[in-house]
């Protein structure tokens, strides 16, 4: 599996690679990327995830989704006391905070699911998702812009909740889309990997290198991101009866532990934009995270699976 995984990264990095290329050569700016995000968070990834439950009820299902909101509670609960820890140890500002806890699931691993194990396990995905989301717009909020105010709104109005929420509706019911609903979200699914990467390489190409390069802290960053910090997931997942839920239990652990380690969140970049908390430093961090997952994500699920 760790195989299939690098060989998926590798084939996202070249489609980020196109995205970065359409940039340098002037045919479009960076700041085009924000079409593709709209398209992506507004189209594609709601019909990836409502085609994702769209399957036949079963008990195995449906425990395999509570498992995977299991865990997601579970490793959310053990970030939050984990980077507590070190930024006290480590010094860590609210930035750090809030790259080390959020990952960017949202971006990497619906199309990692999709391509690795089917459309049919996205249902599990979103499990992290849902978690994530509504943490990243309550505790990543208030971090990023020092108030505890939680932006009860953003969770609720929130694609991705919203998304959730419906396709676990149909779900339940036992309601099939139309068929020509059905294959208008399945062939937007199939969108989800190429113009994912193409937006995250059109971002990538504005970047500031030789500043992210220089930065020895974001190094320290990286390395917690991509490796201390899921290592720490890795063992709470693999050595625990938690599999025992659900029959694919290791399966769907599997995808909270990809999700867990994908880089730093890019929600929280744009939180750093919106409330001028550090934009560019965490911009750089959300860079160099993305650009080493390829080496430490592989090696993390080949440990996984020993």
């Amino acid at each position: 599996m760790a195989i299939l995984l690098f060989k998926q990264l590798v084939q996202l990095f070249i489609m980020i690679a196109l995205g970065f290329v359409l940039v340098k050569s002037k045919l479009l700016s960076s700041k085009d990327s924000r079409i593709l995000s709209v398209i992506c968070i507004y189209l594609i990834y709601p019909c990836v995830i409502v085609n994702a439950f769209q399957v036949d009820y079963s008990k195995e299902i449906a425990a395999g989704f509570t498992l995977a909101l299991v865990a997601a509670i579970l490793i959310h609960v053990v970030l939050l006391v984990l980077v507590g820890i070190l930024g006290k140890a480590l010094s860590l500002d609210n930035v750090e905070k809030a790259s080390l806890i959020y990952s960017n699931a949202g971006n990497l691993i619906i199309p990692l699911v999709t391509a690795m194990f089917g459309q049919e396990y996205v249902i599990y995905a979103s499990g992290f998702m849902f978690v994530q989301t509504f943490l990243i717009f309550t505790h990543g909020a208030a971090l990023m812009s020092g108030s505890k105010k939680f932006e009860w709104k953003k969770i609720v109005t929130n694609v991705n909740v919203i998304s959730t929420l419906v396709g676990l509706l149909l779900f339940l019911f036992h309601i099939k889309l139309p068929a020509m609903v059905k294959g208008v979200t399945s062939s937007m699914s199939a969108l989800v990997g190429p113009v994912s990467m193409i937006m995250i390489g059109m971002i990538l190409a504005d970047a500031d290198w030789k500043r992210v390069l220089t930065n020895k802290r974001i190094y320290l960053l990286t390395a917690l991101r991509l490796i201390g910090i899921p290592l720490v997931i890795l063992c709470l997942l693999k050595f625990t009866p938690l599999y025992q839920m659900a029959p694919d239990g290791r399966t769907i652990l599997m995808i909270s532990l990809m999700a867990t380690m994908t880089p730093a969140a890019s929600t929280i970049t744009q939180m750093s934009q919106l409330y001028n908390n550090k934009p560019e430093y965490t911009a750089s961090i959300n860079i160099m995270t993305t650009v080493f997952c390829i080496a430490t994500m592989p090696l993390l699920i080949a440990l996984y699976e020993l």
